[in-house]
């Protein structure tokens, strides 16, 4: 949704059941976004992995743009964003994991020497009695205005991947 609350796109995910459940956020998938009139737009795919993910995004669907990387770091979960060659653009810094329930989640997107603050992915905390009694949850991606399109779209994959990722193993 913008933010007038106007749905402008839709995601799909497509992988295999029993995957999804023996393998959870390792699985593999492939993600579609449709624009309003129901036009894939941004297509994701995301192998199997044991650690750490990788993600492909391709926009129009069939040309790749760029990747999504999560690397190791001790503490944080933290990403890098690729362009099509595979260099690396930007970063993405995670909530230090021990201290990331009961609260809002914050994802930075980072130049790569990580001093200018780009934009964020954020899940909000609904609430303890929210947060149980319901598996929906509301993410929000913030950018500048004038970002590259591209750059938008390896956001939304990120999120994604983000999603997939941390709220199966965090369970918040």
């Amino acid at each position: 949704m913008n933010n007038q609350g106007q749905r402008i796109y839709f995601a799909e995910e497509r992988s295999n059941c029993f995957f999804r459940y023996l393998c959870g956020p390792s699985r593999s998938f492939t993600m579609t976004i449709y624009d309003n009139v129901g036009r894939d737009v941004i297509t994701m795919h995301k192998a199997l992995r044991n650690c750490y993910l990788q993600k492909v995004i391709e926009a129009p669907p069939g040309e790749k743009i760029g990747y999504v990387y999560q690397y190791f770091h001790p503490f944080l979960p933290m990403f890098k964003i690729k362009n099509e060659n595979k260099e690396d653009i930007m970063k993405i810094r995670g909530p230090c994991v021990v201290s990331s329930c009961l609260k809002d989640l914050n994802f930075t997107l980072l130049s790569l020497d990580e001093e200018i603050v780009i934009g964020k992915i954020s899940k909000k905390w609904a609430g303890f009695i929210r947060e149980l009694s319901t598996n929906a949850d509301k993410f929000g991606i913030q950018f500048p205005f004038d970002l590259d399109v591209k750059i938008k779209a390896l956001m939304l994959g990120a999120s994604f991947l983000i999603v997939s990722l941390f709220l199966f193993c965090l369970g918040c």
